[in-house]
């Protein structure tokens, strides 16, 4: 069958349609992060108010972030830190950056360029002194390699892309999914330089880090273009099939706070692409608020950094910098469910999810969900055809109820549906009171 999706044993999350086939009184939902504590207060005096661009990954059993440090009057470098839990941090003296006299600090780099997008090369071709690679804009892009993450140096003195405007933390890293490497940086749709135009986001990919091909604006689809001021392109580590993006929605038209000295406030926004060019935009809505601060309130603010990373069995945490230009400029880790980006939610009249005809391996069907304690979610398995299969009837399913990142979907014959493997199939979800936000076969 021509639409039939194959998912095989992979995480498959509600961030789009691409598995949906019908929806009656269920719709999808965007979720919004949980603000946690500040992770970095940019209080060294190497840092200052216009620090921000954070990257965080988690590599074996710590935390690393790499983050620009602008001191006001100064230059901006690039600063590193550490986390044994994701959430309290530290900075190493590193001794590799002098800084006023003293290389006591935790600088990593300081020229040419800034706004550094390091990442753990996952190319199995990468040498041990280039594991890691990196990034650079000032009116060019350079490129970095280092063996350790914190010792940089430049690959070669030219640059690697020199079509601007690059004014924004651009992105590079490994695409597993391509087998290539890719670059999200600035761009412009529209005529002129955001005269008629707006700011946006472009792409290109290389197979050596070195050769790019031509950069080229992301789609949107039908939705309508809007100043994005940033990117922070990710493959989600779960399901890296799934590209996700939280731009900084820029409004450079509105003005809170009237003796501030620049145009323009900003806020976080979500969407999610399949093959890293088309993304889906569905969600207009914001993704972080400004919220009540007011120093949030001021331009280029609510900056979400590259990196979603677990931080408990539950939980995975992202990182946005807040009350840019101001003396309290911060780094702050907000939290979502595992996979809790977008979920297919029914209210308490209910309502039912079919799935496209798919097909998969494995033994068990397994839910992320969450109810109300008096929703419930049931699944039935159908032919293609929409009939259904003996033994998954809708009567037949358990009444699924609780909130659990790893639910076992159960009939009165068992949890088995490995017959079923291979052959294309739908699933019909009944839903009451219920977010359903991601399901896996094995």
């Amino acid at each position: 069958m021509g639409d039939t999706r194959e998912i095989g044993s992979r995480l498959e999350l509600f961030v789009d349609d691409w598995l949906i086939d019908r929806m009656s009184g269920t719709s999808l939902k965007l979720h919004h992060p949980a603000p946690q504590e500040t992770a970095l207060d940019f209080d060294r005096p190497w840092e200052g108010s216009a620090s921000w661009a954070p990257i965080v990954i988690k590599e074996d059993d710590r935390y690393r972030l790499w983050y620009r440090a602008w001191p006001e009057g100064g230059k901006a470098r690039e600063a590193y830190a550490e986390s044994a839990d994701g959430v309290h941090w530290e900075r190493p003296s590193l001794g590799i950056v002098e800084f006023e006299g003293s290389k006591d600090n935790n600088l990593i780099w300081t020229e040419p360029g800034g706004n550094m997008n390091p990442f753990l090369d996952a190319n199995p071709a990468a040498t041990p002194d280039q594991r890691y690679k990196a990034i650079v804009r000032s009116k060019v892009v350079h490129a970095l390699a280092s063996p350790d993450g914190t010792h940089w140096s430049l690959i070669r003195e030219e640059p690697v892309l020199t079509d601007g405007p690059f004014d924004s933390p651009n992105v590079a890293f490994w695409d597993t999914n391509r087998e290539e490497y890719v670059v999200y940086t600035r761009g412009v749709a529209g005529e002129g330089n955001f005269k008629g135009g707006v700011r946006w986001i472009r792409r290109a990919t290389s197979k050596d880090f070195m050769n790019w091909t031509s950069l080229e604006l992301i789609d949107p689809g039908e939705t309508p273009y809007e100043h994005l001021y940033t990117n922070a392109c990710t493959q989600y580590y779960r399901a890296p099939h799934i590209y996700l993006m939280f731009p900084k929605r820029f409004v450079p038209e509105r003005t809170f706070d009237a003796d501030w000295f620049k145009n323009g406030i900003s806020e976080a926004v979500f969407m999610s692409s399949r093959d890293g060019s088309l993304f889906d935009r569905r969600f207009m809505q914001a993704f972080i608020r400004p919220g009540p601060d007011p120093r949030n309130w001021t331009d280029r603010n609510t900056i979400v950094g590259v990196g979603v990373v677990p931080t408990s069995d539950t939980e995975i945490s992202l990182y946005y910098v807040e009350n840019y230009q101001h003396p309290s400029d911060r780094l702050r880790r907000a939290t979502l469910r595992i996979d809790g980006f977008v979920s297919v939610n029914a209210s308490y009249a209910g309502g039912e999810l079919t799935t496209r005809p798919l097909t998969f391996e494995g033994g068990e069907l397994v839910i992320n969900y969450a109810t109300s304690v008096a929703g419930s979610i049931r699944v039935e398995v159908q032919e293609a055809d929409g009939k259904a299969i003996d033994g998954h009837l809708l009567p037949q399913s358990a009444d699924i109820f609780g909130d659990e990142i790893e639910r076992v979907v159960a009939w009165d014959s068992g949890t088995d549906v490995s017959a079923l493997a291979g052959r294309p199939v739908r699933l019909r979800f009944t839903m009451k009171d219920a977010d359903l936000y991601s399901i896996r076969f094995r």
